[in-house]
């Protein structure tokens, strides 16, 4: 179910820290539960994905240690927690509201594909990625009653291409055995790949500039100070990049970025920064 994981639904948070509602409980306790609810999607998809990818997994030295692929869980016990998890999480985000049980939903059924044939294709299977974390804002933003600003949206385009190609660029890093591993490698140019992801990375960046510069966020926030905030995520865009470009033996860039304890500072000092900044500021 891949807890570790769970970290890339805190995009659901996104639009009730922007609108100033993080503190109002009739806001963030629906919040709160869509993103609870996105981690029961997000480990049906899991599920998923070690049902399809079983054989593939047998043939990685790290992902055989699985327990789908090593044995450990029967196959007819993951296909039973994945439909349980399923019916969990879209029941219960219909109990939030209709637009949040299409959100988890849409989720669910974008990864179906993205299993069975979607991964396979070049560039697509990057766009999957970045269609979920655009669902998980909307999901968050529905479930808050808040709206998601049209810069939250590209920011979050831009940021999840970003981590999507950075992804990527790793395997392709651990040598010649990846395509074995994960086929739609081989279809990957590394010189568009680098350029995809540096160019991402700059434009995630300079979105964020951007919308903290932008007279109608000065004047929503009362200050002038939020850009101060551009630092922190310019540095962990770079600190990403560093540890994609690094080979090592990590199945995803994510898991070395909740090891690297440079990273988590960061992130955290960001987040500790942005809401005194807009609440107390």
């Amino acid at each position: 179910m891949r807890p570790h994981q769970w970290v890339k639904n805190i995009f659901v948070l996104a639009p009730l820290v922007f609108a100033r509602d993080l503190f109002e409980a009739d806001r963030a306790l629906p919040a709160g539960l869509a993103l609870g609810l996105f981690c029961l999607a997000s480990s049906t998809v899991y599920l998923l994905n070690d049902l399809t990818d079983v054989e593939a997994d047998r043939a990685h030295p790290v992902k055989r240690n699985r327990p789908i692929a090593s044995g450990q869980l029967s196959l007819g016990a993951a296909r039973n927690a994945a439909i349980l998890l399923a019916a969990i999480s879209v029941g219960f985000g219909y109990w939030l509201s209709p637009q949040v049980a299409g959100a988890i939903g849409g989720d669910l059924v974008l990864n179906f594909f993205y299993s069975k044939s979607w991964k396979h294709i070049a560039y697509i299977d990057v766009l999957c990625i970045t269609t979920g974390f655009e669902l998980r804002v909307l999901a968050g933003a529905y479930a808050a009653d808040v709206p998601a600003s049209a810069y939250v949206l590209i920011a979050t385009f831009l940021l999840a291409s970003f981590l999507g190609f950075g992804k990527r660029m790793h395997e392709l890093m651990q040598g010649k055995g990846a395509e074995k591993q994960r086929s739609v490698l081989a279809n990957y140019s590394e010189r568009t790949l680098t350029f995809l992801l540096y160019g991402t990375a700059v434009a995630a960046v300079a979105t964020y500039v951007g919308y903290t510069l932008d007279p109608s966020t000065r004047e929503a926030f009362g200050t002038d100070f939020l850009v101060v905030t551009s630092v922190m995520p310019a540095f962990g865009v770079l600190r990403f990049l560093h540890l994609v470009r690094r080979r090592n033996t990590a199945e995803s860039p994510t898991e070395d970025m909740l090891r690297d304890k440079l990273f988590l500072t960061n992130g955290l000092a960001y987040l500790v920064a942005v809401v005194v900044i807009i609440y107390f500021g």
